[in-house]
This record gives structure tokens, sequence and C-alpha cells, in this order.
């Protein structure tokens, strides 16, 4: 159980960055659609910690999900 538990955080931590990356820039460009300008340092700092909470459950998620599915020897 604790190297599916490592495996579940390794790949979890692995895809931190990226899907948090692009959680960020789909909220700002939708952001900025719907105010039509341009949003300051102060609101894309905001939406940058949004995406990095939203990132940490999806990628969590997912890597459980994705771990679970694998075949286990033994």
């Amino acid at each position: 159980m604790a190297s599916f538990t490592l495996w579940v955080l390794v790949l979890a931590a692995l895809l931190f960055l990226p899907v948090s990356k692009l959680i960020w820039v789909l909220s700002v460009r939708r952001l900025q659609k719907k105010t039509g300008r341009e949003l300051s340092d102060e609101e894309l700092q905001g939406q940058l910690k949004r995406a990095r909470v939203i990132a940490v459950f999806l990628t969590l998620i997912f890597s459980y999900l994705f771990n679970a599915n694998l075949p286990h020897n033994g």
C-alpha cells in the first residue's frame, strides 16, 4: 500500500505544474474575454492561486484513478 501511495504522489507532483499552468491560462483568457480588458497583476495572482488549488485536487484524483487501474503484480 505504501508503494501505491508513493506512486500516486509522484504522478500528482509531476502533473501539478503543467496542469496548473493550463488552468491558469484558460481562466485568465476567459476572464479577459468576459471583462473586455487586460487583467491587473493582482487579478493575475488571484487567478494563479485559484488555478493551483484546483490543480492540486485534479492531479491527486487523476493520479489515484490512474494508479488504481494499473495491473498489480503479485
